[in-house]
């Protein structure tokens, strides 16, 4: 065996270590996926023509071994606890009572003290336990029932977050590491978008898609799956450090990826404050998470409290609201968009979620009802994650009332207006209805989504003035709202307006008479053209009759323009009614060239992230107009990252740019970069 062989070996492996680690656990990749495929590839090719070289933690062994008939049974050194949970601030401070109350009985501390407590984010993935013996990963076993587990090491070996041995060079010869096995929401969304192509399996959340792919007979499966890992303690404790915030340090100098979201606070009061600010970012965080963990700091304080038959008395689990609950379908309605699109609704007895009563949900065409079996009288579990929108995730198949309810049949009419419905050309599971604007629905969201905030910004022309102006037959389309000036007196004599309601329904019509020509082009309600494509449009044609004008070919060359985008414009502007509003629109209103227009846009090159709540504006607004600007808005902060945009409550991200060295915008800053094109 060629010296030269073996050194190049180890010296790729800890290349592509080090790599996985800035990849998977530090997310600051240093080289291309080209770069590392190619250093992957010469370690493989130096390992099938030296096999002696083969050892099992090489990069390239990560998926080996047969399918296992069934996991075996694998035996904790230490018990995998539980935690017991409280779900209000009142349980919270309860618990810390009985915190300081031990203590001071234990003659450690006065009850009058202050307890430091070390947080973190309860993980909605699958918990297992890592045994390291001399650095290397042995072991790898689910919780089970605490004591026993499955052993899962083959899965859990490709995990790419996961070190297969220890950095540095004394580790502990044994060290028994505690995480949560996880899935992120952009892996999720994926994983089903990819399981919707294939025919496969479509997961309910990303705690089912973590827990099904960790229990895969065949690691090559699990291989295929977007699993990270983040770890929260290890056992002993006291081994490794004298603080649970210590611990937590000392497996990051060992390579283990635990999550920048972990802090130290004293004081209940403290507990409370830091339980509300992860809430508020619940939703805007990579991965799921339904409270938070508070583990009392000290060590020596960990063991005089003690712990009960499942779960220890030094920290507890302050859960979220529910994003989930179990309700009935009461009816399946189908809802006519502005486009045409018919869209089923499920009437829901009413449940609430999250601190927000849920009494309808999209169910979104035909196919989805018929891959989730949804009928009329099933119960069904419904989800709703912070802002976004409910879903049924699944049927309770088990609760179907009997004789089963028959399947959901499409409809033949138009609900709205009995018009002929019909199949998309280019989504046969999407209906909608022929009757254009003859058809009431339409034209009633037609004019509402042309007022709306993102498009024209219309303020008071809400959905029920827009239905009471129709109703009154002083507007038939979006082109006549800029004639409402001409009958300021007929919506003054109107039930509820009066003269000052109609002096600022003309007021806000008129400041929205100048306005981009992007947001203008979104206005249109165009199938299939969103804010950023309409931008893309704005920045290619440069004025409205040039995107009349465009033919297929030109408007293919555009980014985010395929085939389908490409012929609903062409639809759009070929049709005679829409050309007639049109004409009506050009003469109420002024369309601004877009920024770059007559040249390269003045922050393209540039890369922004941001983070935290902007007072002022909505993220996917300042995303907007940043990208109208050229920019790319990165969903991560690398060290290509030009600047990162913090609003109030950032997290990992300021943090991960004030480490970098990189610029950190206020909305002060951001707003005169919006406005100018420079810092």
């Amino acid at each position: 065996m060629p010296q030269s062989a073996a050194a190049l070996v180890k010296k790729l492996r800890r290349e592509i270590e080090e790599h996985d680690r800035r990849y998977y656990i530090l997310d600051d990749p240093l080289v291309s996926d080209a770069e590392y495929d190619a250093l992957f590839r010469e370690l493989r090719e130096l390992e099938e023509r030296h096999p002696e070289l083969i050892a099992p933690d090489s990069p390239t062994q990560r998926v080996s071994g047969e399918p296992m008939e069934k996991f075996v049974s694998a035996e904790h050194r230490f018990p995998m606890l539980s935690l017991d949970n409280v779900f209000e601030e009142a349980e919270m401070t309860a618990f810390d009572l009985r915190v300081r109350k031990r203590l001071a009985n234990e003659r450690v501390a006065e009850e009058s003290d202050a307890v430091a407590y070390c947080t973190e984010p309860k993980f909605d993935g699958v918990a297992v336990s890592l045994l390291y013996r001399n650095g290397r990963l042995e072991r790898a076993a689910t919780r089970g029932d605490g004591l026993v587990g499955e052993n899962v090491t083959q899965n859990v070996r490709t995990i790419k977050a996961v070190p297969l041995t220890l950095r540095g060079d004394n580790p502990p010869a044994e060290l028994e590491v505690r995480g949560e096995v996880y899935i992120s929401r952009c892996g999720f969304r994926k994983l089903n978008e990819q399981a919707g192509r294939d025919g496969g399996k479509v997961f309910a959340n990303p705690r089912n898609a973590a827990a099904g792919s960790l229990r895969q007979l065949d690691p090559r499966i699990t291989a295929k799956r977007p699993l990270l890992f983040f770890c929260y303690g290890a056992a002993p404790a006291s081994e490794l450090s004298d603080t649970q915030k210590g611990l937590l340090d000392r497996l990051v100098e060992l390579g283990l990826p635990v999550c920048p979201e972990v802090g130290m606070i004293e004081g209940v009061g403290r507990c409370g404050e830091f339980y509300r600010k992860m809430l508020d970012r619940r939703d805007a965080l990579p991965y799921e998470m339904d409270g938070v963990v508070f583990k009392v700091n000290r060590i020596d304080w960990q063991r005089r409290l003690g712990e009960l038959s499942r779960a220890p008395r030094w920290a507890v689990a302050y859960k979220f609201p529910a994003h989930e609950m179990t309700t009935t379908v009461r009816d399946v309605v189908f809802r006519v968009g502005r486009t045409g699109v018919l869209t089923p609704i499920a009437r829901l007895a009413p449940v609430e979620i999250g601190g927000v009563t849920v009494g309808s949900v999209s169910l979104h065409n035909m196919d989805e009802i018929g891959r989730k079996d949804v009928r009329i009288g099933d119960a069904v579990i419904v989800r709703r994650a912070g802002d976004v929108i409910p879903q049924v995730i699944k049927v309770v198949k088990a609760r179907r009332p009997k004789p089963a309810p028959k399947k959901v049949r499409a409809p033949a009419d138009c609900p709205e207006c009995g018009g002929k419905v019909a199949h998309r050309e280019a989504d046969a599971n999407v209906l909608y209805c022929t009757s254009a604007w003859s058809c009431p629905a339409q034209r009633k969201a037609a004019i509402r989504h042309f007022a709306s905030r993102g498009a024209m910004d219309i303020e008071g022309l809400g959905e029920k003035v827009v239905a009471r102006l129709l109703e009154e037959g002083l507007i038939e389309d979006s082109g006549d709202i800029y004639r409402l000036h001409e009958k300021k007196e007929r919506i003054a004599a109107l039930d509820g307006f009066g003269k000052k309601s109609a002096d600022n329904l003309i007021s806000a019509i008129d400041r929205s008479r100048t306005v981009p020509l992007e947001r203008f082009i979104y206005a249109l309600g165009i199938p299939e053209v969103g804010e950023t494509t309409a931008g893309s449009l704005a920045l290619r044609f440069k004025t409205l009759d040039g995107l009349e004008r465009a033919d297929e070919e030109a408007l293919k060359a555009v980014p985010d323009v395929g085939d389908v985008v490409a012929l609903r414009l062409r639809e759009f502007f070929s049709d005679e009614g829409h050309r007639g509003i049109l004409d009506k629109l050009r003469a109420g209103v002024h369309l601004k060239a877009p920024a770059g227009a007559t040249g390269e846009a003045p922050l393209t090159g540039r890369i922004y992230v941001l983070t935290g709540t902007l007072p002022s504006m909505t993220r996917d607004e300042a995303r907007r107009r940043l990208t109208m600007l050229g920019a790319r808005v990165a969903p991560a902060v690398s060290r290509n990252t030009t600047a990162v945009i913090a609003g109030e409550g950032s997290g990992s991200k300021l943090d991960r740019a004030r480490e970098l060295g990189i610029e950190v915008l206020d909305e002060d800053a951001l707003l005169r970069l919006l406005n100018t094109g420079r810092k």
